[in-house]
């Protein structure tokens, strides 16, 4: 698979049947490894390795309903509250990151009304900063951190 702009990591590979697959830790299953999974992937292994989400609160590609259809959302961070932190679109490495990925990403949001929004094609990353309030996204350099308990 093709080099992505993310630290180097460390992943599990298997093959069944020609298809090599990749063990996602986070399902605690082999999946088929597509472009797109080496992204998803990838993007897993920075939010938790890089950033310090905690593993219990991300969740990959779960069924959202949206206006009675059924779509699959890649990548979600949830608070510890359950409201959605961070929600993450991930495309294969040769899909141009333009408007249409923003307009899917935003679809998915409107039932989802995540905090931060991610968009990647594993050499190109996008975040935002929502502000609900003025209707508006304010485009970041980085996510933040996953922030450390308070000492007494």
């Amino acid at each position: 698979m093709r080099e992505l702009s993310f630290p180097a990591y460390q992943f599990r590979y298997k093959k069944d049947n020609g298809q090599t697959l990749i063990f996602c830790e986070t399902r605690k299953k082999f999946v088929v490894l597509t472009p797109e999974e080496w992204v998803r992937q990838h993007t897993v292994k920075f939010l938790l390795n890089e950033l310090n989400y905690p593993t219990g609160l991300l969740n990959v590609e779960r069924l959202i309903n949206l206006n009675g259809l059924s779509k699959r959302y890649d990548i979600v961070i949830y608070n510890t509250d359950g409201s959605v932190f961070l929600l993450v679109e991930c495309k294969a490495p040769e899909v141009m990151v333009g408007q249409h990925v923003f307009d899917q990403i935003a679809r998915y949001n409107l039932s989802m009304k995540a905090d931060y929004l991610m968009v990647t094609n594993g050499l190109s990353h996008y975040f935002c900063k929502l502000d609900y309030t003025n209707g508006r996204y304010n485009f970041l350099r980085s996510l933040p951190s996953y922030p450390k308990p308070k000492s007494i």
